[in-house]
Formats: structure tokens, sequence, C-alpha cells
């Protein structure tokens, strides 16, 4: 089974992701969704910019995917991450994990999400309400740290 992946500048419809993903396999017991917003923590941030490696990108979360897949025998999974000018608010990225019990599609969205924050080629650039650009976002310790832990 091959995970559903795409890198796109539009909006994502969680509902009908969900819908789509589910629909023919009666097997699956237990779905998870998880949707990353562009949050604005200190009140001054209009937008992130986010850029990808073109075909790159893809490749790296259709392995992350067929890693999940295999490792929590996911029934299906689906994983979309947006490119372009986001704003406060809007999704960002999408990862539904289908399978027979809750906790492998729990453990399994964690594992891509993990993984994507980590290991797929993605960067974020902050856009103030003032006008002004940022710098571009550097990694987390406490996102390698998460990754770490499917190790």
């Amino acid at each position: 089974m091959e995970p559903t992946i795409r890198v796109q500048a539009e909006d994502f419809d969680a509902a009908a992701e969900t819908r789509l993903l589910t629909q023919t396999d009666k097997t699956i017991g237990a779905v998870v969704t998880f949707a990353g917003l562009c949050r604005d923590d200190g009140g001054a941030l209009s937008a992130l910019e986010l850029e990808h490696y073109p075909g790159m990108a893809e490749a790296e979360m259709l392995r992350i995917g067929k890693l999940a897949i295999e490792r929590f025998q996911l029934l299906g999974l689906t994983a979309i991450h947006r490119y372009g000018k986001i704003a406060t608010g809007d999704n960002i990225v999408l990862v539904i994990a289908a399978s027979r019990h809750r906790q492998a599609a729990f453990d399994g969205a964690n594992f891509v999400m993990d993984y994507l924050k980590t290991s797929a080629p993605f960067w974020k650039k902050e856009h103030g309400k003032d006008g002004k650009s940022g710098e571009w976002i550097t990694a987390k310790d406490a996102d390698d740290t998460a990754k770490d832990k499917w190790r």
C-alpha cells in the first residue's frame, strides 16, 4: 500500500481527505488526524513563508510514509504539506493515519510528524504584522529529540 503524499500551495480539507482515505476499507477501526496550523505566539506574526525542495520533499515524505505504514501496520496514510505564504490560523500540514486499532494510528501519525519536522526539506520564514520579514527559522533541538525516540 502506498501512502498519499502531496506538496501543494492550496489549502486542504481535512474532513474530505479523511473520507477519501477511509471510504473503501471497512477494516479500519481507528483514524488519527493531525492538522498543523500557522500560529502567532507573540502577537507579531502575520504569516509564515514555507519553501521546499521540489521533488526531494515529495520523495522524503513518501519514504517516511512507507516507513510508518510498515512499522505500525497502517491501513492508510495521507500526508499533505503546503508551501508559499501562509497566514496565521491557516493550515500548513495534514497527517492522517488509519489502522485497525487506535495506538497504531496515534503512533503512526506522531512518527510521520516527527520525521517531517526533521528530515523533509522544508524551510520557514516569519513575516511580521509590521511588514518586516524575519530570518529563516532554524531547527529546534526538541524536534531532533522527538525523532530520536523512534530509533
